[in-house]
């Protein structure tokens, strides 16, 4: 073979070489999309039962559970008027009264005296614009109080019979502003009078401020009125002036202020030295016709004016009101049974939903329940005392708006904590409140019945809570429970003597909190908890688990926030305290049970009997989807509350022998798992970017699943911990081992051809798929053990016990690692053997060939330079760098052992000089081809002397008898 051949074999050769082929990182999608269906389904997809499957399981059962009470909560809210009827074990509700009961009240014996007294408020009207739609007014009060024609035209006519009131006009003098200064220093003393037109000698004044352009009285007179049609109401304001002598005022010159404080000093102190006098000055007047005085009152500010001023001597603020006198007491209690009449008309008539009716009154409603406020004289606290009093029994029956009794009741606070009610009065109050609280404690509990998360409900609540914190502020009269026993026995014995609002709270969230626990333990198929399967019964216990979760869900995202801004109250922390203790008691003893009674698995050491002995191996996955579910359960309280300490909060010891039973199940799983897949593969890469097969996938896919089951585990102790990762490291390190050995099987038999002159061997792609498998499984080795946490693990294990003790545990699990990195490695090795010496054969033919015939032009070492280009082409295109080096290192090293053989065997035959020259012709040749990127070949082998003793042997006997004399004598 020329020159020209051999430059064209290498350089063909070292083009191709420049390509090398690469590992693609592996992800849960490409382990997913090429994992072989077969493979996967010979175990039943137990690991990715295990792995993936069971985390999207279980969130969607969560998701599931949520979308179900959701439908349970409105079905609930249909069916919660049906509900109101029937007997139920909550005793407040027992003693609600009944509709019946409500028009028995109003409608008593004193409803025609009350009836006869509105209708003569109404016919004797006070206040302008009162009379313009009196016949209304009078049809409205006839069906609202449900009195016919003939009983209301005679108590009409009795009230018509009857003098007129007597009428007042109640004043309340506000406050000034922008006062003229009539004092030196500036400012003034200012006082009020106030007087009738019509009776100017009855005067009232109001107390003086002194010092001051903006004073600020609030005080209250009732004037009596005689023509109110023609009185005017004239209010002065007036600079007081004390007894003072002259040098008393002269005192005053400090405070003095500007040039016109001086010209009033000068004429104060005039004035006083010549006439002994201190009258007061006039800053201003103001006048009010009585006819512009509303029925319902008036509030509004009024310049003063004085005469010979153009300009504004200032304004005051005043509230007007006529009305009449009535003792306060019986004003109060017409005016709750006129409220209770009136709203309960408004209640028929509008129909509003439940928490829907906002406090607006009819307008003719509205107008006489104005007059009667007027012509009793009752006050604004003694108003909304009424209105608070029978807006609460009200509620009993057809639920208010609670917004609307919060406003009621901020309005009562202050009053109550000045003492500005009576006893008697404040007692009406408590009762009142106290008729309220089923209601309010009702609404807590019952909360998930009324559409949870709708925003009104919402609203609703926080309204609730604000009027029972508002109530906290006040103190209930000695001895008055709030929350008698009878009504509320689900009450905690603490709180003693039932009015601790707090704590009520605190029981009506956890009572509904239970009743909620037992509602889902009701409506859920109890079949299910007493099944012989297994995964029915833990599946039941799953369901339970996730609706409790959902609940707590709804509590964080939609309660949590307006417990704690308006009561500092942390819900669900009382609702999690709640489920915490009926899980540990529903689920504990159950998990315990079903782990006691796994069976050990039982290996044989034979393995020409299997690789195990027992009857099935089979595991569900319900117990580990019980323990997802128990570990979010337990984040929940955990991840909010981390200084509690809750029952279930050491789950994970329930299932410690679970785990271990499923990690011997997994290795068992994963052999048998990986026996298939190597039958199955065809040993031909997956895709054109990758030179690895399906079988590497199945395999390294079974390490991603119980790394996936090992993360969802999230095991919290540090001990156990790091016996389970321990033993899955060994196992995977196992099932690595395992896998190079059966891939090394399943290639022995490939490349090799026979005809009727010789048998040969050819390196195959199979051959190198199969070496780039295990080189695969290879490489996941190590990232595998950092993804386990590992490193995590031991640095607990140093903070918890010794650093000592970590760094034992480490070097114990690396060399279980690099053992197993090493085996696997040597399996590659020994492939490439295997391979080396099955191209042995062929290679020593054409060598012998090339070496008898060389000088001959026979096409032997073309043929020799074309079976080593073929498959080192193959080997190049589909090994890895290292790899490849590798097989040029073991083929050439087997080569020049081979040269040995041949040079011995050659001896032996006496070849002549030329055979041994034409083999070393040869043997350079080759020595070129298997130069590999500018490195002698002699730095890839494990004997270079090997190769330097062979060059030498065939130089030697390729000399004839005179080159050998001549080479003889030389050397000496």
């Amino acid at each position: 073979m020329g020159d020209w051949m051999k430059k064209n074999l290498k350089r063909k050769l070292k083009l191709n070489f420049q390509r090398q082929i690469s590992f693609r990182e592996d992800d849960e999608q490409c382990l997913a999309r090429n994992s072989t269906p077969e493979v996967r389904q010979s175990d039943g997809e137990f690991f990715e039962k295990f792995g993936s499957v069971m985390r999207n399981r279980t969130s969607l059962m969560v998701s599931e559970s949520i979308d179900r009470e959701c439908a349970s909560s409105v079905a609930a809210e249909c069916s919660q008027e049906a509900e109101n009827s029937e007997a139920v074990e909550d005793s407040e509700e027992e003693h609600l009264p009944e509709e019946a009961e409500i028009f028995s009240r109003v409608l008593g014996s004193n409803v025609e005296q009350l009836y006869a007294e509105v209708l003569y408020e109404t016919v004797h009207v006070i206040g302008f614009g009162a009379k313009e739609n009196q016949d209304e007014i009078l049809s409205f009060l006839k069906t609202a109080f449900k009195f016919d024609d003939e009983k209301h035209d005679m108590l009409l006519e009795e009230a018509r019979a009857k003098e007129a009131p007597d009428i007042l006009l109640n004043v309340e003098v506000i406050e000034a502003h922008e006062l003229h200064a009539k004092d030196c220093n500036g400012l003034s003393d200012p006082f009020c009078t106030l007087y009738l037109s019509n009776g100017p000698t009855q005067r009232y004044n109001t107390s003086v401020k002194t010092k001051t352009l903006k004073p600020t009285w609030e005080e209250h007179f009732s004037l009596p009125v005689e023509d109110p049609n023609n009185d005017v109401l004239v209010i002065e304001v007036w600079d007081f002036d004390p007894a003072e002598t002259v040098r008393e005022k002269l005192g005053k010159f400090s405070d003095v202020k500007g040039v016109k404080g001086f010209k009033k000093l000068f004429k104060e102190v005039a004035i006083t030295a010549s006439t002994g006098k201190h009258d007061n000055e006039l800053v201003g007047t103001v006048e009010i016709p009585l006819k512009e005085v509303v029925s319902g009152g008036v509030k509004l500010w009024r310049s003063l004016t004085k005469k010979g001023k153009s300009k504004s001597q200032g304004q005051v603020h005043l509230r007007l009101a006529l009305g009449a006198l009535k003792n306060v007491q019986v004003a109060t209690q017409e005016h709750r049974q006129l409220v209770r009449v009136l709203l309960k008309h408004d209640l028929e008539v509008t129909q509003p939903l439940p928490y829907k009716w906002s406090g607006r009154f009819l307008e003719l409603a509205d107008s006489v329940l104005n007059q009667h406020r007027i012509q009793t004289g009752l006050d604004e606290n003694h108003v909304q005392l009424a209105r608070w009093a029978e807006f609460c029994a009200v509620h009993i029956d057809h639920a208010l708006n609670f917004q609307l009794l919060g406003r009621t009741l901020e309005k009562l606070i202050r009053p109550i904590k000045d003492g500005v009610l009576s006893d008697e009065e404040a007692r009406v109050f408590w009762e009142a409140a106290r008729k309220l609280m089923p209601a309010c404690l009702t609404c807590i509990r019952k909360i998930r019945k009324l559409m949870p998360t709708d925003k009104d409900t919402l609203t609703q609540l926080e309204a609730l809570l604000s009027i029972l914190v508002q109530l906290t502020t006040l103190t209930p009269p000695k001895d008055f429970e709030l929350f008698p026993a009878n009504m509320f026995a689900w009450l905690s014995a603490s709180n003693e003597p039932h009015s601790d609002i707090h704590q009520s709270i605190q029981d009506a969230v956890r009572q509904g909190a239970k009743d909620w626990y037992d509602h889902i333990m009701e409506i859920n198929n109890d079949d299910d908890k007493k099944s012989d399967d297994q995964d029915i019964q833990l599946s039941y216990y799953i369901k339970i688990l996730s609706l409790l979760q959902s609940d707590l869900l709804k509590a964080i995202e939609y309660h949590d926030k307006i417990y704690s801004e308006v009561a500092q109250f942390e819900y669900t922390k009382v609702i999690y305290e709640v489920y915490d203790e009926r899980v540990f008691g529903l689920v504990e003893p159950v998990v315990q049970q079903t782990c006691k009674n796994l069976k050990p698995l039982r290996f044989n050491e034979d393995p020409t009997q299997g690789l195990y002995d027992n009857d099935d191996i089979t595991m569900g996955t319900s117990l580990f989807e019980l323990y997802i579910a128990l570990q979010r359960f337990v984040v929940m309280g955990k991840g909010r509350y981390l200084n509690e300490d809750y029952k279930c909060s050491k789950f994970h010891t329930w299932f410690v022998k679970g785990v271990a039973q499923w990690l011997d199940i997994a290795l068992y799983k994963a052999l048998k798992r990986i026996e298939k897949a190597v039958e199955l593969g065809n040993l031909q890469p997956i895709d054109e970017h990758v030179k690895f097969s399906s079988s590497a996938v199945d395999t390294l896919s079974i390490y991603y699943q119980i790394k996936v089951f090992w993360k969802q585990l999230n095991w919290p102790d540090v001990e156990s911990s790091y016996t389970f990762v321990a033993k899955i490291i060994d196992d995977i390190c196992r099932c690595s081992e395992f896998y190079a050995a059966k891939m090394s099987t399943r290639v022995a038999g490939l490349g090799e051809t026979e005809n009727a002159f010789s048998k040969k061997f050819e390196v195959t792609t199979e051959w190198c798929t199969a070496i780039n498998n295990i080189e695969y499984i290879r490489q996941a080795i190590h990232p595998f053990v950092l993804e386990l946490g590992l490193e995590n693990i031991l640095n607990s294990m140093a903070e918890f016990h010794s650093e000592s003790n970590a760094t034992q545990c480490r070097k114990t699990l690396q060399l279980v690692i690099d053992e197993a990195i090493d085996t696997v490695s040597n399996k590659i090795i020994d492939l490439i053997e295997i391979m080396a010496e099955k191209m042995i054969p062929s290679l020593h033919r054409f060598l012998v060939e090339a070496a008898e015939l060389l000088r001959q032009n026979n096409m032997s070492l073309d043929r020799l330079m074309d079976y080593l280009q073929k498959n080192f082409e193959t080997l190049h295109s589909h090994l890895s760098e290292e790899n490849f080096k590798r097989t040029l290192a073991i083929v050439w090293d087997k080569l020049t052992k081979q040269l040995q053989e041949l040079i011995d065997s050659s001896i032996e035959k006496r070849r002549p000089p030329s055979f041994f020259a034409n083999l070393s012709d040869a043997l350079g040749i080759m020595e070129g081809f298997f130069k590999y990127d500018e490195t002698e070949i002699a730095s890839l082998c494990e004997n270079s002397d090997l190769l330097a003793t062979t060059k030498a042997r065939l130089k030697m006997h390729s000399l004839d008898t005179s080159e050998l004399i001549q080479q003889y004598f030389l050397n000496r």
